[in-house]
């Protein structure tokens, strides 16, 4: 059975790997996200995905390395994370009664085979019109400073939004589980077989 390792220090990424009941080890690689001039979302996402994948990989030979990166994408305009309460506020300020698209991307390495697979699924939210008030109220108590487009799905950010479209809502927090699922299964591990025991 091939061993999983998570190219991510993101407790929310690993909370939904935990729904799998796959054993795990998970690391954090340390890489330069910047986009690159002219780079396209999709690309962009692509890149980092496997650049995350690749960074923990040599370390973990007979491994199934998962790597996921994701990004907000606004009038065309790529948005990482807030980092600041500032930023936090001024992006939900921007998106109060528009459309925001999230893109997360997702590699999975192969180590025994020398082989991975890179994918991106999208994700669209539409924020309800928010005041100044509730979107102050909301990054004070959610502090979403680490979170693409400023808000927490997994907690009071569902608050935010008028309606969600997309596959699959585990995209929206970071890792896509149906797409990993099928990954997974191409790779020789069934999360519904044997092998989660």
């Amino acid at each position: 059975m091939p061993r999983l390792v998570l190219a991510s220090g993101s407790r929310w990424r690993r909370q939904l790997l935990d729904r799998l009941g796959l054993p795990y080890a998970w690391t954090s690689p340390d890489i330069d996200e910047t986009p690159r001039p002219g780079e396209a979302p999709e690309s962009l996402v692509h890149r980092l995905a496997l650049a995350k994948a690749n960074r923990v990989a040599a370390e973990y030979p007979d491994h199934l390395v998962i790597g996921s990166d994701q990004v907000a994408v606004f009038d065309g305009e790529i948005l990482g994370k807030p980092g600041d309460a500032a930023t936090a506020r001024a992006q939900l300020t921007r998106f109060s009664g528009r459309q925001v698209t999230f893109l997360t991307g997702l590699a999975l390495i192969d180590t025994r085979a020398t082989r991975h697979w890179v994918c991106h699924e999208r994700y669209d939210v539409h924020f309800r019109r928010l005041t100044h008030e509730e979107i102050a109220h909301y990054v004070e108590r959610e502090q979403p400073l680490d979170s693409a487009g400023s808000f927490r799905m997994e907690g009071l950010g569902i608050a935010l939004f008028e309606r969600l479209e997309g596959d699959d809502p585990n995209t929206l927090i970071g890792l896509p589980l149906i797409r990993l699922c099928a990954l997974l299964r191409e790779a020789g591990l069934d999360p519904l077989g044997d092998q989660g025991n």
